[in-house]
């Protein structure tokens, strides 16, 4: 796949706010790694500018762990996650953003799930939900029609199972078709994650061919959600920020499992080879 002369060609006159940027939300007692892989690969794909909204208590640990990440400190649960009180701060930094990412390392606490509803459906910036957060909308599908932006879903197999209530093995037999048929339904673009991951718009259809069994390991969701969030705030549309994301994460693992072989893949190996993957598709 060859990528876009944007991504690969800049102006010699230019400054990080030309290069998009993304606010990440999520975050919670012993699911830190997820903002913070999702962070990292969001500047690695080229985002000029990245925040992540975090729970207050935990942002010293996201001081530490991030060198070039900016950090929002978010009200929070009695469970330390993100309470929905933090929406107001929310909405108030939106101005200064391109896109979000909202659900990496989330929780299920009950007012967390309020306040990402609340989000996709008020914000309007494109946005890029994953876990938690497709968790959420799992229970209140409804928000999906109310929206006010352009949304990229990124499910895995458990979690598109939730959203279509039907099973995992149903899923396996149809997943072409039920994949069009939710992206068309509720008019967004999704990102069936797994064996030949799926990229559609309801109409147009991806299949990727890059990846390996290797990244079948925690953190690799959340390095894609990073990688597509900061394709989107450079200016490609939604489902070529998805096409190309799955497909660049898919290749920096193959690149990464050649040296590191699958058995020992680990999420960050993918960002450490972004540029490698990125290098051969130019």
């Amino acid at each position: 796949m060859r990528l876009p002369v944007q991504l690969l060609r800049r102006k010699s006159d230019t400054h990080k706010g030309d290069y998009g940027h993304l606010l990440i939300i999520g975050g919670s007692p012993g699911l830190t790694g997820a903002v913070c892989l999702a962070a990292q690969s969001a500047l690695r794909i080229g985002a000029g500018l990245v925040t992540v909204g975090i729970p207050e208590s935990l942002n010293l640990i996201f001081e530490v762990k991030l060198t070039e990440v900016m950090s929002l400190p978010l009200s929070e649960t009695s469970s330390y996650g993100i309470s929905f009180k933090s929406f107001n701060k929310i909405k108030e930094f939106t101005p200064r953003i391109d896109a979000l990412a909202i659900g990496v390392g989330a929780a299920k606490d009950p007012s967390t799930k309020r306040l990402i509803l609340k989000v996709v459906e008020e914000i309007d910036k494109p946005k890029v939900v994953d876990a938690d957060g497709i968790n959420a909308l799992a229970d209140d599908l409804k928000v999906l029609k109310k929206r006010l932006n352009g949304l990229i879903l990124t499910p895995h197999l458990g979690e598109f199972s939730r959203l279509v209530k039907r099973d995992i093995d149903f899923i396996k037999s149809n997943r072409k078709h039920l994949a069009k048929e939710f992206a068309l339904r509720y008019n967004l673009i999704l990102v069936l994650k797994g064996n030949k991951t799926l990229v559609t718009d309801g109409h147009k259809l991806f299949e990727n061919t890059t990846g390996n069994p290797g990244m079948a390991t925690a953190g690799m969701g959340d390095v894609l959600t990073g990688i597509i969030g900061g394709l989107v705030v450079q200016g490609l549309n939604l489902f070529e920020a998805a096409k190309i994301g799955v497909y660049l994460h898919g290749l920096a693992g193959d690149y990464a499992a050649k040296d590191k072989t699958q058995l020992s893949l680990i999420a960050s190996h993918v960002i450490e080879y972004l540029p490698k993957a990125i290098k051969e598709s130019s």
